[in-house]
Formats: structure tokens, sequence, C-alpha cells
């Protein structure tokens, strides 16, 4: 833009500061100088009147005290500045002072304000060929231009001017788009054409428009833009003109009694729709009045809004709702700033701390004999909680005297009553009154509260009077368990059930039968109450069970019921049995493996308990439980080779006991394949004979023995010495090593007789009418008088016969009575082996 003549340049020179004063205004009103600031303000100001910003902060970080100097003018916590009453300057200037003052630190410092007023200007024509003599600084790109809310004027009131550097060069003009200008709200803003100064026409509401958006172009006559467009903001800038509000009508919240200080009760809410983070929505709440008023019970916070107790005192049952009103203040509560009230309707909670009781402490009442599910007694019960809540309903307990659980007392839930019944019918005959005592409590527990102590448990005492009834039989006991045996026949008794008159207590006079429509299972005899099966049952029906309903009538026709119930059991007429039962041990005493069945089912089944029954042979066998069914079987220690027979008792489940013979082999062999028994063959010595038994043999052979060698002693030295001097040249005494007969032996006059001997277990001793043999170990001594042959040791297993040896031995002793006194002893041979 080309500059004007040069007459005109003193007036546009001082026109432009003038503009940069004013369009400096948003900077000047943070200015952080501590020794002067400066605001351009209209000629009038208005009471309450937001004049600029000091930043106090910068000048003194801790002001305990801000004041002015002027007392029209009042200065906030934030260094904002507003008037007190209206003011209108008649100079263009008024300066006043801003005192800050930190007492701790006793520090002091002051702020110079000076207020400039606004002065009408005269805008000058600017022509083409005027020129500039001086080059003035490039003002195309200003700062963001800025304008108070609700501003009073005047108007048209310039509010920014923009300026190209291409002015001095061109005829440059201006102009301006976007809202405010040719977008609503139209017409609220201008530029002139010719100086770009830009005014706004009236005032505008921050709330519905905060700021302007717009474009500014500079162009020459011809059209040409020498710039670019230029984006400006126009700010608005926020006046306190919007008081608070809450966001409810009417908030209501809920505390329970007795709190403790401090509880939070709730939170109110207010909204500002100024500018947000300013003094314009800074807010702080305050309590106007409390209903009641006094105590006080509640308090506010002053900037969060949160409402808390201020002591334990609330009490339901004294004052059940409590009512505030609640003032909202901008300014941070400053007197001047602008504020509202809302209703906060507080409730009391209840809690239990009122505990119920009984309006007396005994009561009355008679009821009939065997009446069952009757109400007797209505107890009512007293509780100042309040009513259908958990701290108000009753609940009742029989705490003594229905140790037969014959009362039952439950609630009624609109009266709050405890409602006393029968549930099992009560026998005269038995007791005629029942004390009970009964307590009483809420559903939730006691809650013992501030200034308050534990209270006892409420009671009461009621007298239940039984009254007399002719009654009927009575079954005793009234549920009868029985089991019937499932291998039972027909018309087994399996019991008896009778009933009795409680008058009486005898049976005489009443008569049983089973009521129509049971199960067929059972008879009852009509006049002894005999219980008997009435059918065959099998195993398909093991365990079934049935309720069989028994009638006793007495002579009156009373009728009285009992109740049978039957189980049918398990067929349990088998016992258990080992398989197999024969066996052979080889040396080795390898266990052998044993096991029990039974056809029964539990309880007459496994698992089963094993036991050798004969104690003798528990001694030299044991056994060893392997599982429920079976058990290993061997010997304890050293026993003789043989054929064993062991009884084995085997107990099942339910104790029922059957015993098996188990027959072993204990043989002296590898496997139990190389030891075959020969069913014709005898029976081991180890088996058939006893212990006694053998030594009585061997004592029996002794004997035996002995009275041989004495016979033969006697006759022998009386018939050598009557004969030697006759044949004494015919005696010989041959010792050999051999067993054939020496050679007198065959002299035929000797009568030769049948040897025969005796054998036992360990040790064998023959004896024969001619020879005499005892054997131990592996060694045999042999004796023989006369004959053909010579007796021959017997070695071996079996029992040998005493009648024999009796036989052989007088045999023997004839013959040597009618030899001896006729010849004398032809010869005699002694064999040793």
């Amino acid at each position: 833009m080309a500059p004007a003549a040069a007459r005109q340049g003193g007036s546009l020179c001082r026109a432009a500061c003038r503009q940069l004063l004013f369009g400096l205004l948003v900077l000047i009103l943070f200015c952080d100088a501590c020794k002067k600031v400066t605001f351009n303000v209209p000629s009038k100001l208005e009471a309450g009147m937001l004049v600029g910003r000091v930043n106090l902060k910068e000048c003194l970080k801790s002001a305990e005290h801000i004041s002015s100097s002027d007392p029209d003018f009042r200065i906030l916590e934030d260094g904002s500045v507003y008037t007190t009453n209206i003011i209108s300057l008649s100079s263009e200037e008024k300066t006043f002072t801003i005192l800050l003052k930190d007492i701790q630190r006793h520090e002091e410092k002051k702020i110079h304000v000076n207020l400039l007023s606004h002065q009408k200007k005269t805008h000058k024509t600017r022509h083409t060929r005027d020129t500039v003599l001086r080059r003035t600084k490039r003002r195309w790109a200003p700062i963001p231009s800025s304008m108070m809310e609700n501003s009073l004027g005047p108007f048209p009131m310039q509010i920014q001017q923009v300026q190209s550097d291409t002015a001095q060069n061109y005829a440059i003009y201006y102009s301006a788009s976007g809202p405010g200008f040719d977008r609503d709200p139209k017409g609220l803003f201008y530029i002139e054409r010719e100086t770009g100064n830009i005014f706004a026409t009236g005032p505008v509401d921050r709330e519905q428009y905060p700021k302007f958006e717009i474009v500014c172009y500079a162009t020459t006559a011809d059209g040409y833009s020498p710039e670019k467009p230029l984006p400006h903001t126009i700010k608005i800038e926020d006046d306190n003109d919007n008081a608070p509000c809450f966001t409810q009508d009417l908030f209501e919240f809920v505390v329970p009694e007795h709190c403790k200080p401090g509880t939070v009760v709730g939170k109110v809410i207010a909204e500002d729709r100024d500018e947000i983070y300013t003094l314009h929505t800074t807010l702080r709440y305050r309590i106007v009045t409390e209903q009641p008023s006094l105590p006080k019970m509640f308090s506010v916070h002053r900037e969060s809004g949160v409402i808390t107790t201020l002591t334990p005192q609330l009490d339901r049952e004294m004052v059940g709702k409590h009512i505030l009103l609640i003032e909202v203040r901008d300014m941070a509560g400053q007197p001047f700033g602008l504020c509202n009230t809302g209703t906060v309707v507080i409730k009391v909670g209840d809690i239990n701390d009122n505990a119920p009781y009984f309006g007396h402490s005994s009561y009355e009442t008679k009821v009939q004999e065997n009446l069952v599910k009757v109400e007797i007694l209505r107890i009512p019960c007293l509780d100042k909680d309040e009513p259908n809540s958990p701290a108000w309903n009753c609940r009742f307990s029989i705490v003594k005297g229905n140790e037969d659980n014959h009362f039952d007392i439950t609630t009624d839930g609109r009266t709050n009553e405890g409602v006393l019944c029968v549930i099992k019918g009560l026998d005269y005959e038995t007791t005629n009154l029942r004390i009970l005592e009964i307590t009483v409590f809420n559903e939730i527990p006691y809650a013992v509260v501030p200034y308050s102590s534990t209270l006892a448990q409420s009671t009461c005492t009621v007298r239940v009077i039984v009254l007399d009834d002719d009654e009927g039989p009575v079954f005793k006991p009234c549920l009868l368990p029985i089991t019937i045996n499932g291998c039972g026949t027909v018309g087994t008794v399996i019991g008896k059930y009778l009933a009795e008159d409680p008058e009486t207590g005898n049976s005489e006079g009443i008569s049983y039968r089973i009521a129509p429509g049971q199960c067929n299972w059972i008879t009852i005899d009509e006049n002894t109450g005999e219980l008997r099966t009435a059918k065959l049952f099998d195993k398909a029906m093991t365990g079934r069970q049935c309720n069989i309903t028994v009638l006793a009538v007495d002579r009156s026709g009373k009728t009285g019921t009992g109740t049978v119930f039957a189980t049918v059991g398990a067929c349990d007429k088998y016992y258990p049995t080992m398989t197999p039962t024969e066996f052979t041990i080889c040396r080795d005493r390898k266990p052998v493996y044993i096991t029990a069945v039974t056809p029964n089912e539990s309880p007459y089944s496994a698992p089963f308990r094993f036991d050798i029954s004969d104690r003798s042979m528990g001694s030299g066998w044991q056994t060893t439980q392997n599982d429920a069914t079976s058990i290993y079987l061997s010997p304890r220690s050293d026993i003789p080779f043989g054929i064993y027979k062991i009884p084995i008792s085997v107990r099942d489940n339910a104790g029922r006991q059957g015993t098996s013979m188990v027959t072993v082999n204990y043989c002296d062999c590898t496997t139990p394949s190389d030891c075959v028994r020969d069913p014709d063959s005898h029976i081991s010595p180890a088996v058939t004979l006893g212990v006694w038994a053998i030594l009585a043999m061997i004592l029996g052979s002794l004997l035996l023995l002995l009275i041989l060698i004495t016979l033969c002693g006697c006759y022998g030295t009386g018939a050598v010495s009557k004969h030697v001097t006759d044949d004494l040249a015919n005696q010989n005494l041959i010792i050999s090593n051999t067993e054939a007969p020496g050679e007198e032996v065959m002299d035929p006059n000797i009568i030769p007789l049948q040897a025969a001997t005796v054998n036992s277990c360990d040790h064998g001793v023959g004896m024969g009418t001619i020879g005499h043999e005892v054997k131990t170990g592996g060694q045999s001594f042999e004796m023989s008088k006369g004959g053909h042959q010579t007796l021959e040791s017997g070695r071996g297993y079996g029992q040998s016969t005493m009648e024999q040896g009796r036989y052989s031995y007088s045999e023997w002793q004839n013959f040597m009575h009618s030899r001896l006194g006729e010849e004398s002893i032809r010869g005699h041979t002694l064999i040793k082996n």
C-alpha cells in the first residue's frame, strides 16, 4: 500500500500508535511487569466489570494479603481487577496501585496500574499516490484479536487493524470474510477498505460465539493480491454473566443412623456456562439452612460439594429426614460472585439399634391332646425400628421345653407376631403341662451404637395345659422296621407288632388288620399281632422295601395306626466254601493260592475272613490274606513230608461261617508234577499216626526186646552148663561179615519159624523166633538161632502188626522149652552189618 501525502504522515503515525495499544490489550492484561501495568478501557466502567488481569505470582509468589489503593477497584487472588462502583474517566488516564504482602516472609510489593480510556479516532482516506516518507513495521500477521463479552461500546468499536508492507508500493484495499462478516451472525464486524481497521458493531455473547475465525485479504484496485489471505481469530473474552446452577432440582441421599463422623452422605454438583478454568467457573458451596436447625448434623466441602456427617448422633427414631438448603457461588465464593441454591433431602437409614421385646413375660394356653398342626397361641413382638425392615422383622425360637419337637413357632409377616403351633400330638397320660421358654430376635444382628450398651435377649414363658381325651390304641413303636429272609417260606414268622391302650397301658381287647391297598408281602394275626410272610421271594426282590400300614381297633371301635417298614433280605442259605481243596507243596515250601466262593449276595458275601480251625495244624501251617476272597497257605517250619488234611473256616461279611477241608501233599520234590499220589497207597505215618502212638510203639518194641534178651539169657545158661562136656566138639562160634548162615544152621532138626518185623516212623525194631534186629539210622544188628533162614531187617513206611510179633514170640518160647532140655546149643552165629 503506497503512503498518503506527506502532510498526512504525522497524523497517520499517531493513529497507528493508538491502534497498536488497543491491539495489544490481551497481552497487557497478562503483563508480568511488577512495577507498572496499563489497561485500555472504555471511558465509562460499570460496577462489577472486569478491567483486566495482572500476573501477581510473577511479582510475589506467595501473597497473603492483596489490596487496592483505590476503593473503586477490587483485586482477586488470580489477579483479576474488578470495578466495585460505576466509574467515568474524565481524563484519558487513571492510575492506582495494587499492594501485595507476604506476612511470614515480611515481603511487600507494589504494582502500578494505569487505565487509558478510548478516544474517538478520525480516519482519513488514503490516495493512491500518497507516499510514506519512512518505512513502517510489517503488520500483515497481527496477534489474535479479543473483544470483551457483552461490551457496552461505544459502537462501532475498533478491535484490530491489519496492514500490509506492500502498501508502500501499491494502493491496497482490505476486505474480510467469515462468521460475523458475510456469514451468521452477519454484520457483527466490518473492516475499513482503505485502513484495514476491524470494528465491532455490537455486543457478543461468548457462550454463543466463543470466537470468530475470519480471513483477511489485501488487493490492489485491479484485483491483484500481493499478500496471501490472512487467517485471523477474534476471541471473545468471558464476562461473568452466567450464575452457576445445580444439575438437579432436588438431591436425595440416604445415610445410616449412628454412622461415624465424616461419613460421606453424597455429593451435590453445579455447573457454570462461563469459561472454564477461570474465576467465573470457580465454584464454592455452603449450607445456608438445615432442618432441623439444631444440632448441626452435616457439612459440605466448599470446593467439591461432598456432604459429610458431623456427629454420630443421627437417630432415625428421633428424626428420620433432614433438609439442607445449599448455595453455590462462582468467583471462588466472593460476595460479588453469582450464586444459586439447591435443596438436599437426607433420609436416615435404619439399623438394628432397637432390640425386639415381648409385651408380657409369661403367657398361658390350652390344647387338646393328640391334636396336630393347630395354632394354640399368638405372641406379640414390639420393635421400634422401621416396620417391615430386616431390623424390625422378628424371629422366634423355643429354647427350652421342646426337646421332643412337639411345638413349632413361626412369624406372621403382617403383624410381626409369633404363632405357636403343635406339630406332634401331645399325650395327656405322659404329661398334662408343658412349659416353654421362647426368645425373640431380628433378621439381622443387633447393632451396638455409641452411648448404648449390649441388651439382654428378651424371653417369655408359655404354659401349655394339655387336656385329656379318650384316644384309640397306639402302636409302639410307630414305625417298625423288619427284614424278611429271602429264602423263607410262606407263613414264616418274621415278628410281632402290638398296640396298646394309652389309658390302661395294655393290649387286651385290641384286634389287628392290615389296611387295604397295601403290598401283599405279610399278614398279621388278628388277635396276637404276629407277622408272617404271605409269599415267596425270589432273588430279584432282594433289597426291595415296602411301607405297610397296620390298623389296631379297640372294643369301643377307636382305631390306631402303625407302619411296618419291610425289607426283603438276601437269601443266605449258602455258606462260603473253598475251591479247589487239594494241593501239592514241594520242598521249597512255595505257598498255594486258595479262593473262597459263595452264591450269596451282600451282606452274606465277601470280604471273607480265613482261619485254621485245628490248633495242632495251626502250629505247623500259616495263612496270609491276599484279597477279600483268597489267601496263601504255606508251612510254618520244617515239618515231615506227608499228606495233611487242614480244616480252614471261612467267615463272610455277615459273620456266617463255613469250614472246608483242604488236603495238602507236602512232598520231597522239586516240582508238584514229580510227586504223584497213589490212590491205593497207605497214608504216611506222619499223618495216620500221632506222636503218642509212635512213642507207644517204640516203647512196646523196647520192652519186648528186653523180655526176649532176659529169657534167652536164662535158658541159654542152663543148657550150656548141662551139655557142654558132652558135645563140646560140635559147638562153634563163627564170626562173619556176610549175611549167609553158618554150617550148623542148616540142621534139619531145627524147625524154621517165620520172622516178623515191627516198624516205626524213624527207628525199626524186628523180632522173631530165631533172630532179633535193632535198626538205628543206617545200621542193623541181627541174631539168629539155628534154622535155615535169617530174619531180614524191615525198612520203609507202614504200620507194624503187634499181633504177629506176639504170635512169633509164643511159638519161639514153646520151641525153646522143648529143645533146651534135650539138646545143647548146636551153633550160634552173630552177624554184624
